[in-house]
């Protein structure tokens, strides 16, 4: 069954996910991601979230592979949604 992963994401990162330049997530993989899952991105900065988020879907994940780092995955990343939140 997929899953939901509520992750931070620095603003330059954000930006470029935003525009669909940015398609992947180089993350540690300590929570079992898998294709289908879905991805909450908040943009996190200076210690706090800003209210914006993204969401996307993992289309494809690369891990065990020579040159990435046991324990790291890249996150084949696809947009679904984008939203301004007010801070609480």
């Amino acid at each position: 069954m997929a899953q939901i992963h509520d992750l931070k994401i620095l603003p330059e990162y954000y930006a470029a996910v935003d525009k669909g330049v940015k398609t992947y997530e180089l993350r540690f993989d300590d929570r079992n991601y898998a294709v289908g899952d879905m991805l909450i991105l908040r943009e996190w900065e200076n210690g706090q979230y800003t209210g914006r988020r993204l969401t996307a879907t993992i289309t494809h994940i690369l891990k065990d592979f020579v040159g990435l780092t046991d324990g790291w995955a890249v996150l084949s990343i696809k947009k679904i949604g984008g939203k301004k939140c007010l801070k609480k």
